[in-house]
């Protein structure tokens, strides 16, 4: 898989250098570049913002830089997200869907957010982190690219991914390790029983109990 990610701050991004996704990236399962959005500008000062038509608080991103910047790594594969609170609540199930693709645009908006005759040209994919506003879409890009590339076949153990939060619609169980007792707060008997029936049995017992308090909602979607 290939990611690009269209960014007027491309130093945000140190974290996809580390961890599961380093290491997803040294085993050739993907490829992530960082494209920045004012290489693309034709401005004399790389300027990529402007004041909104018919007034409005704050700068809103240009159409002419992101344009070209999208233009000079779109394929006939690429599919094109724009991060944006408009857009449709990213989760689980639409990061598996996006790990299955062969190329995808990141493009992230800043300031007031980015021209609408971008969204009208590429007609992206619009996709939320969640009901709240934040300063620019590289966090959302960061959060979303994390958790596709998690999803990637090689990149982290399938048992791994079987267990996690979300997958039947249910929360993981509580996970312990040593020491068992840490001033008083003993990790529970089954765990350390060695009885593999039982220990599975208190697993999804857990995942019950837990998603029913935390998270009623996915249980109605089973």
């Amino acid at each position: 898989m290939r990611i690009d990610i269209l960014t007027l701050f491309p130093d945000s991004f140190s974290y996809l250098d580390e961890s599961i996704i380093k290491r997803a990236k040294e085993k050739g399962l993907v490829e992530i570049n960082i494209i920045n959005i004012r290489d693309f500008s034709k401005d004399k000062h790389k300027k990529c913002d402007d004041y909104c038509f018919g007034g409005g608080a704050g700068m809103l991103m240009s159409v002419q830089p992101i344009y070209d910047a999208t233009k000079s790594v779109q394929n006939e594969n690429s599919k094109i997200i724009v991060t944006s609170p408009s857009g449709k609540v990213f989760n689980q199930s639409l990061a598996k869907e996006f790990s299955k693709e062969n190329h995808l645009i990141f493009i992230c908006g800043h300031y007031e957010g980015i021209d609408q005759r971008v969204i009208d040209i590429f007609e992206p994919e619009k996709i939320s982190i969640g009901d709240f506003v934040l300063s620019g879409g590289e966090l959302p890009a960061m959060v979303m690219v994390d958790a596709i590339v998690r999803q990637i076949e090689g990149a982290i153990s399938q048992e791994s991914l079987v267990e996690e939060s979300f997958e039947n619609n249910m929360l993981e169980y509580p996970q312990y390790t040593r020491p068992a007792d840490f001033m008083g707060y003993k990790v529970p008997d089954v765990l350390i029983s060695g009885n593999h029936k039982e220990i599975e049995k208190w697993k999804q017992e857990q995942k019950i109990l837990l998603t029913k308090k935390s998270r009623p909602d996915l249980i109605n979607k089973n």
